[in-house]
């Protein structure tokens, strides 16, 4: 099942811009290891499953885990081959809108090693560059 939201204000909604750093969620409030982005991007429902699949997989559902993004973004797409014009298309899939400094992930109970080593599967499948960071005592 996707991620998507319960109910939404509006069913379409307009693109916006994907420029700027994150004000909310740049360092680690949860868990002891984290995923920062470090790109402006919108990162698709299936993509945040994916990471948090590869994540679970191989801590062997070990520690615990934080998904600091949901995707509350409608993005609307036109069938193919269809003429421009006819106004906007059907709500396709959702986004979450992700500026660099962002905490994707957070993490913690598992040795470093093993947390970097499941952060990178999950960066992997994810469509940004991103970087490992701990939490300084």
């Amino acid at each position: 099942m996707a991620l998507m939201p319960k109910r939404v204000k509006y069913r379409k909604a307009q693109r916006g811009r994907r420029k700027g750093t994150s004000l909310a969620a740049s360092t680690l409030s949860f868990g002891e290891y984290g995923l920062k982005a470090l790109e402006n991007v919108w990162v698709k429902d299936r993509q945040i499953e994916a990471a948090r699949v590869a994540l679970m997989r191989h801590t062997r559902r070990g520690g615990k885990v934080w998904i600091r993004i949901f995707p509350d973004k409608p993005v609307t797409k036109k069938p193919a081959e269809t003429r421009m014009g006819k106004g906007k298309g059907a709500p396709d899939h959702w986004v979450s809108v992700v500026k660099k400094g962002r905490i994707l992930f957070e993490m913690e109970g598992l040795p470093l090693n093993l947390a970097r080593d499941s952060m990178r599967l999950a960066a992997h499948k994810l469509p940004l560059k991103t970087k490992f960071v701990t939490r300084a005592h």
